[in-house]
């Protein structure tokens, strides 16, 4: 910077400083300064008067001098003369300078007043470039706004557009004289434009994300499906090694424990990767531009949009791999409530609990009456039976996410029901066809291999081990026993088959299966079987008592199992089933039953009896009727009896043979026959002694010849001399004790000693005319 020129008040002081000047090139130096300051101010004339005063004071100085000092003085005056002349010489050239200096100061002037005027456009176009770089930087601001909304650095854009307000804008506006206002004014009414259209590309790529997210829904619901399955899996392996893991479930702590170092993201892995940056963005927009209120409640009626886009108007249960299939709708559900609880857990400013509870519990709503309206169209258990294994399948995939299953588990209950219903009809279809066509003939076995198989599927022990068994054999019940123990086993595997996985109510099982068993064997088997009884065929009665003993083993047998399944949820105690004592009550009906066909049977063959009371001859030998009778006994024991237990075979034994003695004795009692003689007697005697014979004969003998004991003492008081002996209580006690007091004296009224002429010939009946009667051989 030029340093300013000095200025003076008076130039007495500058004069003596020049002339006290060292050299001429000081005095020279020190003289122009003096005299530009002379000639700018205007002051030429007070310098030379300056001069001019210096000059005279110099003169009275050598005049001085001179006086005292003569020669000095002549040498002064004489150098005063010559630096006069050099004063004079100087003042011209002081002159010639000053005019030179003045000419160059007007010139000098008026080049300043040039450099004012250029320096004036210079500082105009300063303060135009200023300005323009200025709104240059605004401006590039604005655009570089506009570009990162068009890379979709949204934040970037909006975070730009807020450093143009608080560098450029505000402090440009605030000061309304700056060149830029009008401008900064125009972009910063701008600025809300520029924010929405931020916010409107921000929503269109959040409304594109959700679109893909709607659309990968399923596919997400699919993956953590196959990976709640692959959980199962682990959990199954370790089950096997460890029995005592059975009591933890899946998603249990226990089961969590072991599965840490299987961690997998269902959100980001091989085959599927949500990525949450738009929402986050979005929200973080939102959030800048204060609109996060605006932004949850825009966000929340979408996603409930797309729920409702998500859920079909029907499902059809028995499709597989269908859109509308259970699978499909049940995946869709899952990828949408996953997604719903990772946004919660990532953005819980954004999602709330009650939000996604409120979706979820709608979804899983709607879900269930889609399926309860499909569910009247499903006749298969095996279709309920997949559809509770996919259902088992969501629950624990949910479950493990923190959702709320207990709607579902309720539905369970419903499909479990419906399953049972559906069972039952079917089970009792097929005990009722195998009942009814079974031939009620003893089971033959012809190999080993078919009588393991039985042993394995009927509740059936044998007197003998397997290998003192020769095939081919017969067993004691009929097919339709081992074919029922086969159905009854299905029917509870089946019952079980809904409780392998992810089922809240075993103890419903339990008391369901017990009911439903129980009325299967007692309505379509006893029932039936009982009903059968009616028959009139003595084989088929027989093979239907020992079929309800061996199923009386069953239901006891099957009352073990049972408590041995049920859950311990299900409450302790014995298990009792009604079939059990329905089938031992009716064993009771199937005896009496025997009892009236043979007893029938007896009556008629008893009815065959033609005794001639009254015969003119001794009789040749026992009636054929009595052995016609000892050999159906002697059949059925043999034959038709053989299979049962040897206590009703006994029972049935005694029960026949008293029946017989009783229906031999009413005989002589009938009020038809009004004498008897000894010829009759003596029929009579040999049947009942033939008919001791044979039962003496038979195992255990001495209890069924009981039966014969007031028969056989009542022939003997008949064949007796002494009738008194009879009424004489003593005797009579002895001998003929178990002779009915009643009976004995209408007997021994009838008795005659003489013995008449015959009086036509008959024809006796002959064994064939008896055996082709009563079909016996």
């Amino acid at each position: 910077m030029p340093r300013k020129a000095q200025t003076w008040d008076d130039y007495g002081d500058a004069v003596n400083q020049i002339i006290l000047s060292s050299s001429e090139t000081d005095f020279v130096d020190q003289l122009i300064p003096v005299l530009k300051d002379a000639t700018t101010s205007g002051r030429t004339s007070t310098l030379a008067q300056s001069l001019a005063q210096y000059a005279d004071a110099r003169e009275v100085d050598i005049e001085q001098i001179g006086l005292t000092k003569h020669e000095e003085f002549l040498g002064s005056v004489n150098q005063l003369q010559k630096v006069r002349e050099g004063t004079v010489a100087l003042t011209g050239e002081i002159l010639e300078l000053n005019e030179s200096i003045q000419a160059s100061t007007e010139k000098l002037a008026k080049q300043k007043q040039s450099l004012v005027n250029t320096r004036g456009v210079r500082q105009n176009i300063t303060d135009v470039s200023d300005s323009l770089k200025e709104s240059l930087k605004i401006l590039h601001a604005v655009n570089n706004a506009h570009d990162l909304i068009r890379k979709k650095s949204y934040y970037a854009a909006l975070k730009s557009l807020e450093d143009l307000q608080n560098e450029y804008l505000v402090p440009t506006i605030q000061n309304k004289y700056a060149t830029q206002y009008r401008l900064a004014d125009l972009i910063q009414k701008s600025i809300p434009a520029s924010q929405k259209a931020i916010s409107e590309a921000v929503m269109t790529d959040l409304n594109t994300w959700l679109y893909r997210i709607r659309e990968t829904s399923q596919f997400l619901g699919e993956v953590a499906f196959y990976h709640t399955e692959q959980r199962r899996e682990r959990q199954r392996k370790r089950v096997e090694e460890n029995e005592y893991l059975s009591h933890f479930k899946l998603n249990s702590a226990i089961e969590l424990v072991f599965d840490e170092s299987s961690e997998y993201d269902v959100l980001d892995n091989e085959e599927v990767h949500v990525d949450f940056k738009p929402l986050f963005e979005a929200l973080h927009i939102h959030n800048a531009l204060d609109q996060t209120e605006r932004f949850r409640s825009d966000y929340a009626a979408t996603r409930r949009r797309q729920k409702e886009l998500l859920m079909p108007s029907a499902v059809d249960l028995a499709a597989e791999d269908d859109e509308n299939s259970l699978s499909g709708l049940l995946e869709g559900i899952a990828g949408f409530a996953i997604i719903e609880k990772a946004t919660m857990r990532r953005a819980p400013q954004l999602r709330s609990a009650v939000d996604v509870d409120e979706l979820w519990d709608s979804m899983c709503q709607t879900a269930i009456t889609l399926i309860t309206t499909a569910l009247s169209e499903v006749s298969n258990a095996e279709i309920l039976l997949k559809i509770k294994l996919v259902i088992a399948l969501f629950i624990q995939t949910m479950e493990g996410w923190g959702y709320s299953v207990s709607m579902l588990n309720s539905f369970q209950l419903t499909l479990f029901y419906k399953y049972a219903e559906l069972l039952k009809r079917r089970f009792s279809e097929d005990f009722q066809e195998i009942v009814s066509t079974d031939d009620y003939m003893p089971m033959a076995i012809n190999n080993r291999e078919e009588y393991d198989k039985v042993l394995n599927v009927s509740w059936f022990t044998s007197d003998k081990p397997p290998e003192e068994l020769s095939f081919p054999c017969v067993l004691p019940f009929s097919q339709m026993y081992p074919l029922c123990c086969i159905d009854i086993r299905n029917f509870l595997n089946q019952f079980y088959f809904f409780s392998d996985d992810n089922f809240e109510h075993p103890n419903i099982i339990d008391e369901t299966l017990r009911k439903s068993l129980d009325e299967l064997l007692t309505e379509k088997v006893c029932k039936t079987l009982v009903e059968r009884l009616s028959s009139q065929y003595l084989g088929q009665i027989v093979q239907i008592l020992i079929n309800l003993e061996h199923f009386e083993l069953a239901c006891q047998e099957l009352e073990q199992l049972l408590i041995r399944a049920r859950s311990s949820t299900s409450a302790g105690g014995p298990v009792t089933l009604r079939a059990t004592e329905q089938f031992r009550s009716n064993k009771k009906t199937a005896e009496k039953r025997i009892f009236e066909l043979v007893n029938s049977k007896i009556d008629d063959l008893v009815d065959t009896a033609e005794y001639d009371w009254t015969a003119p001859s001794p009789p040749m030998g026992a009636s054929s009727y009595m052995q016609t009778l000892t050999r159906y006994l002697s059949t059925i024991m043999t034959s038709t009896l053989l299979g049962l237990p040897r206590e009703i075979k006994e029972l049935i034994y005694f029960d026949a043979l008293s029946h017989a003695a009783n229906k031999i004795m009413a005989l002589p009692l009938s009020p038809e026959v009004t004498k008897i003689n000894p010829n009759g007697v003596a029929q009579l005697s040999k049947d009942v002694h033939f008919l001791t014979d044979f039962v003496s004969s038979l195992e255990n003998a001495f209890m069924l010849e009981q039966n014969l004991d007031e028969l056989q003492q009542t022939v003997a008081l008949m064949e007796s001399d002494n009738h008194d002996e009879f009424f004489d209580i003593s005797t009579r006690n002895k001998k003929y004790g178990r002779v009915d007091a009643m009976n004995g004296p209408i007997l021994l009224e009838k008795l005659t000693q003489t013995v008449e002429a015959p009086t036509r010939t008959a024809q006796a009946p002959t064994l064939s005319n008896f055996s082709s009667r009563f079909g016996l051989r």
